[in-house]
């Protein structure tokens, strides 16, 4: 048996990078996956560009290729309706939702009193309100439900310490762990935990696919301040996933309000 064997989990973000590696990691496990993402660029404020359906259909195959079920859901986390179509669709599918993993999330560079509004609000709709748009559509059927649960969110290095230039990313990403610790009470009592999880930089994602370290941290500070992580330059995403799979187990049955680092040591720095 896998260590999440038989439970169903929602995973945004999911066409590739990290969110591709949590949901291959928990189907591994024995998890059927619901996956989503946004699928078409939403802003000319962010360097690069998102995923795409086919991005997210690969995703359904290489989960299925572990022998679990997927449905995809092409959802921008930003709207909460699209969100709750999702949710809907692990309960239509397959009866229930018992792991939510909130990972969909955008990054920019930039001095806080330099940003554009939309620099600014892209980043803070998709890192925070989408987070607490995906808790606010999956919470009501997990708590009709009654077997508990678990939401990890993922935040980052950044939700601890103050990159630079990235303030607005570091704002998200401190909300998100606001939002965790009030959730992680008011869930308590319906059994449903609640942490986060801070990776640091992470090799392979949308914004670093195939690209060397020392290339991006020439071009973007925040690889420049991973490369002087005390442990490696960066993780992998499968390194995330398993402290996601960690925390949405039974193995973690009284961990919640836990912020959990999976960042080479970078938080830790003197």
């Amino acid at each position: 048996m896998g260590r999440v064997d038989g439970k169903v989990a929602l995973v945004t973000g999911a066409a590739r990078g990290q969110g591709r590696s949590h949901a291959v990691r928990l189907a591994e496990e024995g998890a059927d996956v619901v996956v989503t993402d946004v699928c078409h660029d939403i802003s000319d404020a962010l360097p690069y560009a998102l995923a795409s359906k086919e991005d997210l259909a690969e995703t359904a195959e290489l989960v299925r290729a572990t022998g679990r079920q997927c449905v995809t859901v092409q959802a921008d986390v930003r709207l909460v309706a699209e969100v709750r179509a999702a949710v809907d669709a692990a309960a239509a599918e397959f009866g229930r939702l018992d792991i939510v993993v909130a990972n969909a999330g955008v990054m920019s560079s930039g001095r806080a009193w330099e940003l554009s509004e939309e620099e600014w609000d892209v980043v803070m709709d998709v890192n925070l309100k989408g987070v607490w748009n995906t808790a606010r559509a999956a919470i009501p059927g997990m708590i009709s439900a009654g077997a508990g649960g678990s939401i990890v969110m993922i935040s980052s290095a950044a939700g601890i310490r103050g990159h630079v230039p990235y303030a607005h990313y570091v704002a998200s990403k401190h909300g998100v762990v606001g939002l965790m610790k009030g959730l992680s009470n008011e869930l308590a009592q319906h059994k449903i935990r609640v942490n986060t999880v801070h990776p640091t930089g992470v090799s392979d994602t949308g914004i670093t696919v195939g690209v060397p370290i020392e290339e991006l941290a020439a071009r973007e500070p925040l690889f420049a301040l991973a490369a002087m992580n005390p442990l490696a330059p960066s993780v992998e995403p499968r390194d995330v996933s398993n402290a996601v799979l960690f925390l949405a187990s039974d193995e973690a049955r009284f961990v919640t309000g836990l912020q959990f680092t999976v960042d080479a040591g970078s938080t830790n720095k003197p």
